[in-house]
C-alpha cells in the first residue's frame, strides 16, 4: 500500500494497488500468480546486527524506523528491561534461506553470510530488541494467518500481569517461495487480482508486509478495546463450515471490549476470496450481526500477508480511525449468492463506531480485534 501515510491513503480511498503484480516465474509449474510486493528500497541492517540481514528483517527496520521516536522515549521512561517484544510472522527468513541455498547449488558453498537462525520464528523479535538494546520479553507467535492478531492479546497479558510496561506488536512476513508453492499445492491461488465475497472468486493472492505497534496501558486517542480468540481445531486447513469458530472469537472480543454488535460501524473481514473462507465468515458475520453492519476485505490491497495480516489490517483500522477515512470499498463485481453480509460498496464512513478486525487461520486459530477511541 506503501509506506507513508499519503500513499496508504490514496490505496484506501482510490481502491487501486500499486504494488500488487503479476509474476510468472515464482511457482514451481510456472503458473502466474499476483503477488503484493514491497516496491521500495529497504533500510540496510546495521553492520553489528550483520547476523540478523534478511529481507525479512528490513521489512521490520522499515516499520520501527517510521515509530522509533516514540519507542525511544518509551525506552527512556519504562527502562529497556520493561518493553516486551511480542511479533508475529509465518515466514520469518526463509526468502534468505531460499536464495543461499540456491547460492550453494550453483557454487556448492554457501554464501559467506549465511546464518541458519535467520530462518528460525523468533529471529525477527530478537533482531528489534538487539536494534533497540531491550533486554525484556521478546518472542515470535506463529499461529498462520491469525499471528499478528495474538500478539495483541498477548501484549494485553503481559501489561495486566505487570510483566511489562509497554510492548511492541506487529507482524512481518515477506514473500517466499515455499510459501507460494504450499499454497499453490493446496489449489488456492488466484491468477488474477483476488475478489473477496464475489460470485467468480477464485483463491487468495500472497503479499508481504511489516506492521509495528506500541502498546501500553497509558491512554490515547485510539485503543485496543477488545480481543477475542477460539480454537475450534475443524480440519488442518480448512474453516468450519458454519464459522463456529469465528462466531465464537467475535463474540469473546464484543465482551472483552464490553460492546454490542450495535457499537460496530465497519467490520475488516479475513475476506481471502477463497470459497470455503468467504462462505463461513459471511454466515459467522450474518449470525452475530444479521446485515446491520457494513464489511469488506482490504486483501485485494496487500495481498495476504500470512502472518503479518492481522496486524497489517490493525493499521489499516487505526488509518481510518485516526484520519476519519471513508470505509474500504469492496468492488465486487458480482456479490456471491452464498454472501449474506452487506459489503462497502458506496462510500461510508464510521462515525464514532469501533472496528472488528478478523483473522483465520489454518488449524482453526481465529483472533477478532476491535480497535475504537477511548471516550472519557
Amino acid at each position: 500500500m506503501g509506506e507513508d501515510h499519503a500513499s496508504i491513503h490514496q490505496c484506501l480511498t482510490a481502491n487501486k494497488p500499486s504494488n500488487m503484480v503479476m509474476d510468472d516465474a515464482i511457482l514451481n509449474n510456472g503458473r502466474p500468480t499476483v503477488i503484493g510486493r514491497v516496491s521500495r528500497t529497504l533500510p540496510v541492517i546495521p553492520s553489528h546486527l550483520l547476523s540478523f540481514d534478511s529481507r525479512n528483517n528490513q521489512l521490520a527496520l522499515a516499520a520501527l524506523l517510521q515509530i522509533e521516536a516514540p519507542l525511544q522515549q518509551a525506552i527512556s521512561r519504562f527502562g529497556a528491561s520493561r518493553i516486551a517484544v511480542v511479533i508475529g510472522t509465518s515466514t520469518s527468513g526463509i526468502s534468505t534461506g531460499e536464495q543461499a541455498y540456491e547460492e550453494k547449488l550453483k557454487t556448492g558453498e554457501f554464501p559467506a553470510d549465511f546464518d541458519y537462525r535467520k530462518q528460525e520464528l523468533g529471529n525477527c523479535s530478537d533482531f528489534i530488541a538487539a536494534y533497540l538494546g531491550l533486554t525484556g520479553i521478546n518472542y515470535s507467535i506463529s499461529t498462520a494467518c491469525s499471528s499478528s492478531g495474538r500478539v495483541f492479546l498477548t501484549a494485553q497479558r503481559l501489561l495486566n500481569s505487570g510483566l511489562a510496561d509497554a510492548v511492541i506488536v506487529g507482524g512481518v512476513d515477506s514473500v517466499c517461495r515455499l510459501t507460494l508453492n504450499g499454497f499453490n499445492g493446496l489449489e488456492a491461488l488466484s491468477n488474477q487480482l483476488c475478489r473477496p465475497f464475489d460470485q467468480n472468486r477464485n483463491g487468495i493472492n500472497i503479499g508481504e508486509a511489516a506492521s509495528l505497534m506500541l502498546l501500553s496501558k497509558e491512554t490515547r486517542k485510539i485503543a485496543l478495546l477488545g480481543a477475542g480468540d477460539s480454537s475450534d481445531a475443524h480440519h488442518i486447513s480448512a474453516p468450519h463450515p458454519e464459522g463456529n469458530g469465528a462466531y465464537q472469537a467475535m463474540q469473546k472480543a464484543l465482551l472483552a471490549a464490553n460492546l454490542t454488535t450495535d457499537d460496530i460501524g465497519y467490520i475488516n473481514a479475513h475476506g481471502t476470496a477463497t470459497n470455503l473462507n468467504d462462505s463461513m465468515e459471511s454466515k459467522a458475520i450474518h449470525r452475530l450481526f444479521g446485515d446491520s453492519v457494513p464489511v469488506s476485505s482490504t486483501k485485494p490491497l496487500t495481498g495476504h500477508t500470512l502472518g503479518a495480516a492481522s496486524a497489517t489490517e490493525a493499521a489499516i483500522a487505526w488509518h481510518i480511525l485516526n484520519y476519519q477515512l471513508p470505509l474500504p470499498k469492496q468492488n465486487c463485481e458480482q456479490k456471491a449468492p452464498d454472501i449474506e453480509i452487506t459489503l462497502v460498496e458506496q462510500e461510508r464512513h464510521l462515525g464514532n463506531k469501533a472496528i472488528m478486525s478478523n483473522s483465520f487461520a489454518f488449524g482453526g486459530n481465529n483472533i477478532t480485534l476491535i480497535f475504537g477511541y477511548v471516550h472519557e
